[in-house]
């Protein structure tokens, strides 16, 4: 015999056959013991093992008589072999042991099951009704038997006939799915009408929600009821406080079933049906005016039912941070990592974005300030401070990553945190500043057992393997060198050693320092009215004379800007780089930006610095050349650009030779207060120059901005990286397929400097082989094979915040927000494999950048 319930049943019970060959089943309320009847075909129910087809699974029954022990007996020679029988051990009326089962052994080998008849009825019925209809054929409180469950299933009992609903949704999945998708949209409303089906819709949401409806009214206004109480009864249970009165009249969940299918229903409806949900969310809290409500931030929970919940607590977050709670802040801010109205608008997460950003300066500001409080050592004790693998160097990059992040954003963020987070790194950089320089002069301005700036070329580049690359960088800071090595490819060997640099910290000291030759003969001298360096006989004023000097001391050198390298098409590179065994990258992007751009424009070009860096790196290993070196002449004060005037202060006078802002290079005149004066002697120089530099980050009267400059002491400017670096070739394998990647949402022109696209990666089958898991990717914006913005966000995936990477998994789309760090004509986008660098995409045509007045 067989019909629907009996199908059913079957099957679930074939399934656990087919992964546990033996299947002990207790029915404890004895509901299936007519189901097993059907199974026996007539045949006498016996403890004796009687074969039977389930589901067309051939297999055994043994059936408990009254000893369990007989039982066992009975059935333990049928599984005690190395192939044991299917088979099932049924057991009516008997409530399992689990501590003293005299079945324990089997149990333990094979799988016990304990079915509940009624769960099996409702799911079987679910298939042709709605919950509502479901609820009303089987009461909780009223108990069927076996035939009046299978009689109510296959239509016999005279019951109600099949769901309209179901016929009306005839695409959804289930009961949940069917209600979500009438409230997302009225366009069925009238068919529900016409065809009578608002009384079982009521019932579904009796059922589902707890919550009666009177049947009255349009549906419209039945929706309007529903979603109210949906959305009011989820913001009422995440609420850590007392509701506003304007939720009185919104009727509460009757119990934990209808609170559990509140919150499991609001959630499904954000994420299945977003554009209706914040449509119908926005009306909402209209309605109960709750944007007015005056609740705490801090009492509204972990989800943002609605969309005045995302500002209230952002605002909350920065008034934390304005209070220099930077803990609490980060994580209110991690809290809302996943935030529906955060991640449904890209300026939004950027604000979120920026207060992470404060939140983390100011915790590290913090964290730094303690430590110096207690610095009493050596220079050298500073130096290890500064550049150990958790040292204060993270203060400076939480700066730049700040400033350069804030460059980008539409809407300033919280005023009052803003400048007090930067206030505050201001006042540690200059009391560092201080610190350092004084235990420095104590020192005779010598780091004992440290790289010096001078030694790199002999020390570091000179042993390296030939071919080698070498990376000038004007103005990179050590942080920015740590930063670099992170947006490395993962298999490159990557070391990161500190360089004490050679004062002044300015560039035709520093430059001339990195050259060959250097280690052995090296001074800072005036020739000819002009400050330079002196490397044996020649003098070293600027880049020309830098150029000859290197080309004739090492032989098969070229020579490169980092903007020729980026943008030589590759076969010409090869060409250029035929034989060569020295190639120099000459970057002066940092120090142009800083020197000549105001602040906001320049902390964006700085930032897209290191990843054009790390892109030349790539470009040269690919051409060849695995091994590099990349080194800085000196690093770089920044600030915001609202500092004070009092800062600066009148520079010594008397015969001056050369003044910056951080330096004064003559002879003679006075030292001004908060001031240091060396002697070019006491550095080692044969020279009768004198050098002052203000003792902390003040400048001298010297024209020019108090965002950006060098030429001093202090840790920022004085200590330079060195990265030796070996990027190991890939083997030559085709990239992934394109055909399976799809780029949507591209942008026409360039309005904004942060703006999304949409990504989504199919399974592709290749070889005979489907793609698993997930496509890596790294999605950029180039102009001119220049690097000029990367991804910034993404909605759907995890961005590796170093590597700017992601993977895209799929057959699901993903939403990346790209940042825009210059200001381009045009740009392509670009997604190309971080493995190779081959391209995945690149968008058909050049995209005009129209920004407008910065």
């Amino acid at each position: 015999m067989t019909h629907p319930l009996h199908d059913y049943v079957a099957k679930q019970l074939a399934e656990k056959l087919k992964h546990h060959s033996v299947v002990v089943w207790y029915d404890t309320r004895n509901e299936f013991g007519s189901f097993v009847g059907e199974l026996c075909a007539g045949e006498l129910i016996l403890s004796a093992p009687l074969p039977i087809s389930v589901a067309g699974t051939n297999c055994l029954l043994s059936s408990f008589v009254g000893s369990t022990f007989e039982l066992r007996s009975m059935v333990e020679p049928l599984v005690g072999g190395d192939q044991p029988a299917r088979l099932v051990i049924y057991l009516p009326g008997v409530t399992r042991d689990h501590r003293g089962s005299v079945l324990m052994e089997l149990e333990k080998a094979s799988t016990t099951w304990e079915p509940q008849l009624k769960q099996f009825a409702r799911n079987v019925l679910l298939q042709k009704y709605t919950l509502g209809v479901v609820d009303e054929m089987l009461p909780h409180d009223r108990q069927a038997s076996y035939e009046d469950l299978a009689r109510a299933i296959s239509g016999d009992s005279g019951g109600e006939g099949p769901s309209i609903l179901k016929a009306i949704f005839h695409e959804a999945r289930n009961s949940d799915a069917l209600l979500l998708a009438w409230l997302a949209a009225d366009t069925r409303d009238q068919e529900i009408e016409s065809k009578a089906a608002t009384d079982e819709l009521l019932k579904l949401i009796r059922a589902r929600l707890g919550l009666e409806v009177p049947h009255e009214g349009p549906l419209s206004k039945v929706r309007a009821v529903t979603l109210r109480y949906l959305l009011a009864s989820e913001f009422r249970l995440d609420l850590a406080c007392d509701p506003p009165v304007s939720l009185a009249s919104v009727p509460t969940p009757p119990n934990k079933a209808a609170e559990g299918a509140v919150r499991d229903l609001a959630r499904f409806l954000r994420e299945q049906h977003p554009e209706a949900y914040a449509q119908l969310a926005d009306a909402v809290e209209a309605e109960l005016k709750l944007k007015d409500a005056q609740l705490p931030a801090a009492s509204l929970g972990s989800i943002d039912t609605f969309r005045f919940e995302e500002r209230a607590l952002l605002r909350h977050a920065s008034e934390l941070i304005a209070k220099g709670d930077h803990e609490m802040a980060l994580e209110v801010v991690r809290g809302r990592e996943h935030s529906f109205w955060r991640d449904r608008d890209v300026g939004r997460k950027a604000q979120w974005e920026a207060c992470r950003l404060m939140a983390e300066l100011g915790q590290v500001t913090g964290e730094v300030t303690a430590e110096i409080a207690q610095m009493s050592g050596s220079a050298s004790a500073w130096l290890e401070a500064y550049t150990r693998e958790d040292g204060w160097y993270r203060l400076d990059q939480a700066q730049r990553r700040l400033e350069a992040w804030l460059v980008k954003l539409d809407e300033e963020p919280d005023e009052r945190a803003i400048g007090l987070v930067r206030r505050a790194y201001e006042d540690v950089a200059h009391t560092m500043a201080q610190g350092f320089s004084t235990a420095l002069a104590k020192a005779g301005w010598e780091l004992e057992g440290t790289l010096h700036q001078t030694r790199v070329f002999s020390e570091v580049v000179t042993p390296r393997p030939r071919p080698v690359a070498y990376f000038l960088v004007d103005a990179m800071r050590f942080e920015m060198g740590r930063e670099l090595e992170g947006r490395l490819p993962r298999t490159s060997e990557v070391l990161v050693q500190a360089a004490v640099g050679s004062l002044p910290s300015i560039t035709p000291v520093g430059m001339a320092a990195l050259m060959p030759g250097a280690s052995s003969s090296f001074s800072v001298v005036e020739q000819g009215g002009k400050l330079g360096a002196r490397i044996d006989d020649s003098f070293l004023p600027g880049l020309s004379e830098r150029k000859k000097l290197a080309a004739a001391r090492v032989p098969k050198l070229v020579d490169f800007t980092l903007d020729e390298l980026l943008s030589v098409p590759a076969s010409k590179l090869a060409k250029k780089l035929d034989q060569a065994q020295v190639v120099v990258v000459r970057s002066q992007e940092i120090d142009h930006a800083g020197e000549n751009q105001f602040g906001y424009q320049a902390r964006q070009i700085m930032d897209g610095v290191i990843d054009n860096l790390a892109r030349g790196i790539r470009k040269l290993a690919a051409a060849g050349i695995e091994h590099a070196v990349v080194s800085a002449d000196h690093g770089h004060l920044f600030f915001a650009t609202d500092r004070d005037e009092s800062m600066r202060t009148d520079a010594p006078g008397g015969n001056t030779v050369d003044l910056h802002r951080r330096c004064w290079v003559g002879r003679g005149g006075a030292t001004p207060p908060g001031s240091v004066r060396v002697a070019a002697s006491a550095l080692g120089y044969e020279s009768d120059l004198e050098f002052v530099f203000p003792a902390g980050a003040g400048v001298f009267r010297a024209g020019g901005g108090l965002a950006f400059y060098h030429g001093g002491p202090s840790l920022q400017e004085l200590v330079v990286p060195v990265l030796t670096i070996r990027t190991k070739l890939q083997p030559s394998i085709p990239p992934p397929s394109q055909a399976g990647l799809k780029v949507s949402n591209a942008p026409t022109e360039v309005t904004n400097r942060i703006f999304s696209i949409g990504v989504k990666f199919e399974e592709q089958i290749q070889a005979g082989k489907a793609s698993v898991g997930g496509l890596a990717i790294k999605p950029v914006l180039l102009s001119e094979g220049k690097e000029v913005g990367t991804a910034g966000m993404v909605v759907g995936a995890e961005l590796d915040p170093d590597t700017k990477t992601l993977v895209v998994p799929a057959g699901e789309a993903v939403t990346v927000a790209l940042i825009l760090n210059e200001s381009p004509a045009s740009l392509r986008i670009v997604i190309l494999d971080p493995a190779t660098d081959a391209e995945l995409y690149r968008s058909p045509k050049e995209i005009p950048v129209r920004l407008g007045v910065e």
